[in-house]
């Protein structure tokens, strides 16, 4: 009986794991053979410079200048950028499928939900990122330091003017709220709230993002998480999850 369980749960693990990778694979590859108008992609960045402007909130390339000279800061912004992101997606998502199964449905469904938002916006509203507008002054740090981050995700394979919004923000902010209000520990509930500004402070930094694009990243983010909560108390949707065992029935989690 055990030895049944324990292969049922393995079974749940790898369906759970093929559907997300299966979905990131998809959001890609479906982002990157949009088609994009350049122009038009131009076009809206300024459109969102104006705003920025307008607001009093245009800078970036103030930000990026105090520290751009200083080699150590760029590189840890630029570490930040690279592997803050998909790795702790990965390690956040494995603990929660392990350890808190219902928590780990409802930030999975939020980054499904704010995927499937992005995607339409990409399509509808194309923006050219800061590091492509050298005219005011940015600098491409990432590429500049390494090309690594460019390899594994190449430009022919990319939609490079998919700046707004921000997911690359929105899911670090998701990862951040599940480790701040699931884990009981002290230290990883503080990286789950020193994460989220620490990657937004990268994005801006490396002049791949405008705050512009972090603010509706996150406000994405925020909203598909709503609605996953939502769905999650759907009385359908919201069985309990358990593992049998001889004799009795425990909760997973």
């Amino acid at each position: 009986m055990y030895t049944r369980v324990a292969g049922a749960r393995r079974r749940q693990i790898i369906r759970e794991v093929v559907i997300i990778v299966a979905a990131i694979v998809l959001y890609f590859v479906v982002r990157g053979l949009m088609a994009t108008r350049v122009d038009l992609a131009y076009r809206n960045a300024q459109r969102v410079i104006d705003l920025e402007q307008s607001a009093g909130v245009f800078t970036e390339k103030e930000l990026q200048d105090a520290i751009v000279d200083n080699p150590w800061l760029v590189n840890a912004v630029g570490y930040i950028y690279i592997y803050g992101h998909w790795p702790v997606l990965a390690i956040t998502l494995v603990w929660l499928l392990l350890r808190h199964r219902r928590e780990y449905s409802r930030f999975r469904n939020a980054m499904l939900i704010s995927g499937a938002i992005g995607l339409v916006i990409f399509a509808l509203f194309p923006v050219a990122p800061p590091r492509f507008l050298t005219e005011y002054g940015f600098v491409d740090t990432v590429t500049q330091e390494t090309s690594a981050y460019r390899v594994l995700q190449p430009p022919a394979f990319v939609n490079q003017y998919a700046a707004v919004p921000s997911l690359h923000f929105g899911w670090n902010l998701l990862m951040g709220i599940a480790w701040a209000t699931v884990n009981r520990h002290r230290i990883p509930r503080l990286f789950g709230w020193l994460m989220p500004p620490a990657m937004l402070a990268a994005i801006v930094l490396t002049a791949n993002h405008y705050l512009f694009d972090g603010l509706v990243g996150g406000s994405i983010a925020l909203l598909a998480l709503l609605a996953a909560t939502r769905l999650a108390e759907w009385p359908t949707l919201a069985a309990p999850v358990t593992d049998r065992k001889p004799g009795r029935e425990t909760r997973a989690g």
